[in-house]
């Protein structure tokens, strides 16, 4: 089995629920077992910075797919969720980034892992970090215009 570690963030409807769908879509997709889940949290905007606030969090996964399956996977997830790209860094329903995979270095055309940004956003980091305990001596990062907004018990508790 393969770990990965995703990013998931919406600025778009209802947050919330948006993230809500999308992790139990991973949950319920019969390759995929969602192990943890990271606090949500209310993020600034970065890059195009006219726009709502993101509600942020990252998810632990095992699943016997391949990176790319599961790039596939992540996409068919932010097409069902109604993404749109009509800006870079613009408003999303739901965006959904492998962080990691493994301890794998990959890159290709429609993949670079470990996620080429992920060390410059905090937004990305503190979730990471509360949930890959082996990352905490490695990143430090700086909490600007990252606010926690709510921490769940569960997997459960969270999709309901």
């Amino acid at each position: 089995m393969n770990i990965s570690y995703l990013s998931l963030g919406s600025n778009m409807g209802d947050r919330f629920d948006m993230l809500k769908q999308a992790v139990k879509l991973l949950d319920q997709h019969p390759r995929i077992l969602v192990q943890s889940i990271s606090s949500l949290y209310e993020t600034d905007p970065v890059g195009y910075t006219d726009q709502e606030p993101f509600l942020n969090m990252v998810v632990c996964l095992r699943t016997d797919m391949t990176a790319i399956d599961l790039l596939d996977v992540c996409q068919e997830i932010e097409q069902r969720l109604d993404r749109k790209r009509l800006i870079r860094w613009g408003p999303r329903t739901i965006d959904l980034d492998i962080l990691l995979y493994n301890q794998e270095t990959i890159e290709t055309e429609r993949l670079v892992v470990p996620h080429p940004r992920m060390y410059e956003r905090d937004f990305v980091l503190i979730p990471l970090v509360e949930i890959a305990a082996f990352l905490k001596d490695e990143v430090k990062p700086s909490a600007q215009g990252v606010r926690l907004w709510k921490t769940y018990t569960s997997l459960e508790d969270f999709i309901g």
